[in-house]
C-alpha cells in the first residue's frame, strides 16, 4: 500500500514539474528569443554596431560655387539623401559640417573631399536590445520575473527525462560539464 502512495506521489510530482516546465516555456517564450537574440548582438558589440547600420561615402564636391543651403541640398539629392537636411555651419575656414536627420556630411572646403555618414536603425535588433537594457521600471520587474522563470525553467527541466537520459545518468554529466565550463572560464579570466 505504501508503495502505491509512493508511486502515485512520485507520478503527480513528475506531471506537476511537465506541466510548470511546459507552461513557463510557453509563457516566455517571446523573452528567451528577445535575451538570446539581444544577448548575442551585445556580445559582438566590439564587432558590430548592433542598434544602427551605418554606411559611408566619399565624394568630391565642386567647391567652385559657393555652398549655400540649396547647393547643399542639391549635393543630398545626387546622393540620394533625400528631405535629411537639418542644418550646417563652419566649424573652422576649411571644414563645412552639414547635419542630417540620420547622419552628417563633412566637406574639406580646400579640396572638395566630401565624408557622407548616415545611419539607419537595424529592424529586429535595435528594438530588443532597447528591451533587454530595462527601459521602465514595470519592464524590469517583468525582466526579473522572466529570470526567476529561467531559473525554474533550469531546475525543473533537470526532471524531465528519466533512465538513461535522466539527471542520474547521462543528464548528470551533462549538467556537470554545463557548471565546469562557466567556472573555468571564472578561475582563467576573472580570479
Amino acid at each position: 500500500m505504501a508503495f502505491f502512495i509512493l508511486l502515485n506521489m512520485e507520478l503527480k510530482w513528475r506531471k506537476w514539474n511537465r506541466a510548470i516546465h511546459r507552461d513557463l516555456g510557453y509563457f516566455f517564450f517571446a523573452m528567451t528569443i528577445i535575451y538570446a537574440l539581444s544577448g548575442i548582438a551585445i556580445n559582438h558589440v566590439k564587432d558590430w554596431n548592433p542598434n544602427f547600420i551605418v554606411t559611408t561615402d566619399e565624394f568630391t564636391v565642386d567647391i567652385s560655387q559657393p555652398l549655400t543651403k540649396e547647393r547643399i541640398k542639391e549635393l543630398l539629392d545626387e546622393h540620394d539623401v533625400n528631405s535629411s537636411y537639418r542644418n550646417h555651419y563652419k566649424p573652422s575656414e576649411t571644414e563645412l559640417k552639414v547635419f542630417l536627420k540620420d547622419g552628417s556630411l563633412s566637406i574639406n572646403l580646400t579640396d572638395g573631399y566630401a565624408w557622407l555618414e548616415l545611419s539607419k536603425k537595424r529592424p529586429i535588433f535595435k528594438p530588443m536590445n532597447y528591451l533587454h537594457y530595462n527601459p521602465h521600471i514595470y519592464w524590469t520587474w517583468f525582466s526579473d520575473i522572466f529570470c526567476i522563470a529561467l531559473m525554474i525553467l533550469a531546475i525543473s527541466g533537470l526532471f524531465i527525462a528519466r533512465g538513461k537520459k535522466g539527471i542520474t545518468r547521462r543528464g548528470a554529466w551533462l549538467t556537470a560539464i554545463g557548471i565546469l565550463i562557466p567556472v573555468i572560464f571564472l578561475i582563467l579570466f576573472y580570479y
